[in-house]
This record gives structure tokens, sequence and C-alpha cells, in this order.
């Protein structure tokens, strides 16, 4: 029988709790007009709106600017004005190395989308730029600013599960625009968008809408659900466990149900080996995103050792066994005579015990949980904003941006190269055999 303990988190300071409606009026009470961090937004699509409707709400910031194909589409019109401190990069991923270098040696801090680079070459050269301008750039993936996340590192590095041997992570969906089939404009053409502009450096084609508003859909411009969802999964791996990332890789998957409009598979799942360091034991660790999932969209964490399991979900829960009193016998497979002088032996050491319902083994779970209202994604834009003000380093830097999204674009090298594929995390590069 399992019983269950539920501890109820503290978020760290009221900046860390998603309620702005109710702290934004003291806090700004605190922040004059002339000290607000002035902000623009590059890439005013889903993700990009949702990024800029968050930064808003954080105490003591102002939108001054926003850039995308239908409005100010050269995003260096903004990179030039003097009264933008920050951007935030929401563009296809295709874009982000590129702006985010643009950005930095303009002056400006920058908040950038998950995975930070489409090509992980790039992410040495964003990480040259955070360096060489003295700029602070933090990725959007924002389980790194969870208390949830924090909870959860505590209790690893505590040894609540004792020695840590596997770790399974899974991001499911089951709807189309969890599969990405996202609504297309009607007015949607080449005179009311910069088709060229969106392209880039993407292969040169001819206007076509759905490219556009679905471009996860296609490697040409996204990194499939590895670059979009593995790489929230290695942000959270990573920040529990300390790790620098993996050393080999396999992926497999395919294009089994949304067909027709999309080079980018639907279902994949990756195999990771992590070597032993100083802050971990090796372990092996499985990462799945399907999305005909037959079900709710979830997404959760599994972390199993030699005395428990870890789950993280909604919140942190540690699920115990009750500890063997026993060592257990077998004496099946031998004669009668050898098996009597087996379980003789086995008894006078370990008295068999006479079963009621009072000395019934029970488990017991521990079980973390976040405030209520709490919004790890308000925490993560806080954090940005605070560093930007403050000087300090986020955790989530241009460094471990490259970690999260390295091993990730390794699982679409792995898939689309049909073979294992090693990595070095210390130097953050592939590795040829």
């Amino acid at each position: 029988m399992a019983s269950t303990r539920r501890h109820f988190l503290q978020a760290g300071g009221a900046a860390s709790l998603g309620l702005p409606a109710i702290l934004s009026s003291q806090a700004l009470a605190q922040t004059s007009a002339n000290d607000k961090i002035q902000f623009a937004t590059i890439g005013c699509g889903i993700m990009g709106s949702g990024d800029t409707s968050t930064a808003i709400s954080v105490p003591g910031t102002k939108l001054v600017a926003v850039s995308d194909i239908f409005t100010t589409r050269d995003y260096r019109e903004v990179l030039a004005r003097k009264d933008v401190d920050t951007v935030i990069i929401a563009t296809p991923d295709h874009w982000h190395a590129k702006i985010a270098q643009d950005a930095m040696a303009a002056g400006k801090d920058v908040y950038v989308q998950k995975p930070m680079v489409k090509q992980w070459q790039d992410g040495h050269k964003v990480i040259e730029a955070e360096k060489k301008y003295n700029r602070i750039l933090q990725v959007g993936s924002q389980r790194a600013s969870s208390v949830v996340y924090q909870k959860a590192q505590e209790l690893f590095r505590s040894g609540a599960i004792g020695e840590l041997s596997t770790v399974e992570a899974w991001f499911d969906r089951n709807s189309a625009l969890g599969a990405w089939r996202y609504s297309i404009p009607p007015d949607a053409s080449p005179a009311t968008v910069d088709w060229d502009r969106f392209l880039g450096s993407a292969p040169k084609r001819p206007f076509e809408a759905q490219r556009l508003f679905q471009w996860r859909n296609w490697s040409d411009y996204g990194t499939g659900v590895a670059g979009d969802l593995f790489v929230h999964l290695f942000t959270g791996i990573h920040f529990i466990t300390s790790s620098l990332g993996p050393v080999r890789a396999f992926a497999s998957g395919g294009l089994y149900f949304w067909k027709g409009d999309r080079d980018a598979p639907d279902i994949m799942v990756g195999l990771y080996d992590y070597e032993k360091t100083e802050n971990h034991p090796a372990f092996n660790l499985a990462l799945r995103v399907n999305f005909v999932c037959g079900g709710g969209e979830t997404s959760g964490f599994k972390f199993t050792g030699s005395e428990g399991v870890m789950r993280v979900e909604r919140g942190v829960t540690i699920t115990k066994p009750p500890k063997e009193t026993e060592p257990g016998m077998t004496p099946n497979g031998f004669s009668r005579a050898t098996a009597n002088k087996i379980i003789a032996e086995y008894r006078a050491k370990y008295p068999e015990k006479v079963m009621t319902a009072e000395n019934l083994e029970s488990s017991e779970d521990e079980q973390y949980l976040p405030p209520r209202g709490y919004s790890d994604d308000f925490a993560h834009h806080t954090n940005f904003f605070n560093s930007v003000r403050s000087r300090k380093p986020v955790i989530e830097d241009a460094t471990f941006g490259l970690r999260a999204c390295g091993p990730a674009l390794l699982a679409n090298m792995s898939y689309y190269e049909n073979r294992i594929k090693q990595w070095d995390p210390v130097n953050m590069r592939v590795v040829e055999a």
C-alpha cells in the first residue's frame, strides 16, 4: 500500500510567481520610468507573441519595437535603434544564430528561443559573440528557471534515489496543432510578406504559404521534434543532473501519420549514453516524441536510481519501494535433500514471518508541487531581465544552450544518416569516427 506526502514548493521571491497582475503594481512603484528595460521582439508568430506577452508582464519592462516579415521587415533597423536594450528572437530556427550574433554586436542583450542554433557549429559562434561583446544571452527553455526543476536538482544531489542508472523522458501529442498544422492567413502572398527574407540562408524556392506559417515541418527552416521538444527535455535533464551531455546517440522514428506536408518525422526516439563525471554516474537516456500518442498531450521525466524513482511532471514525486528484509532463496532445481538443507539454513538466519495486516509492507511517495498559479515561463523571463539589470550571468547562457541543443541536433543527424553519432560533451562538438 502506498501513501503520499505532499509539499508545496516556495517560489524564489515574488518575481518567480506567475501572478503579474497582482505583483506588478507594487514592483513598478519601485521602478522609475527611466529604469525600464526596453525590448524589441524579432519574429512575432506564436512563440514571439507568447514571449512578448510574458515579457511585458515582468515589472520594469517596456516593448518599444517589433520586427517580422509583415512589419519592420529588416530586423537590422530594430538593432540600430538606441532605445532598444534587449531583443527577443522568436524567428524560425534557421535565423536564430545570425540574428543573435548581430544583436550582440549591436550591443543588445538577447533572449533567443530554443533551439539556440540550427547547426551545432553555429553554437560556438554565438558563444564567441556572447563573450566578445560581453552580453547577456538566455535561451528560451524555461525549465532552467522552474522551482520544480530546482527541487528535482536538490533531491538528485542529496541522493534521494541512490545511484542513477537510467532516465526516460517524453513529449507526446495527439492533435493537428500539436503536430504544427497552424493557421494560414487567407491574405498571405508575396505582396503581404517578405518571402526572400524568410528564406534567408535556406534554399531558394517559389512562395509557399504553408512553408512559412508551418515552417517547423521542414528541415530547411526548422529542426523537427528534436530541436523543438528534445531540447526541452535535455534542458531539464542537464539542469537536474548538472551534466555536460552525452557521448553517443542513436535516433530512430518516421513519418507515420501527419503525411504529405512535411519532411520532419512525427515520431522519434533517441537513445543516449552518458559517461561518469564528478556530477553524476554513468547512465542511459531514452527520449520519445510521439505526435500520434492516442491521448492528450503529456510530458515528463523518470529518473531511476538504486534506491527509488523520481518523476518530474507538474511537480516532483519520489517513490521508494520497501527495503528488503531478506534476500530470498532458490531451492528449486536441487534434490529434495539439498533443497531442504538450503531452506533450513536460510530460515535459521531469516525466520519466517507470519503475515498480518499490521506488518504489511508499504511504500511511500514524497510529492512536491508548485504554488497555485505558478508560471515557469514568467520566472524565466524575470530571471533574464534581472540579469540584464544586474549583469550577473544567467543559467541558460549560450554554453548551456549549445549543450542542450547539440545532443538534440545529434538525434537529427543520426536519424537522417541512419547511424550512431558520437559527441564530445566537454568541447561541444561532433566526433567523427
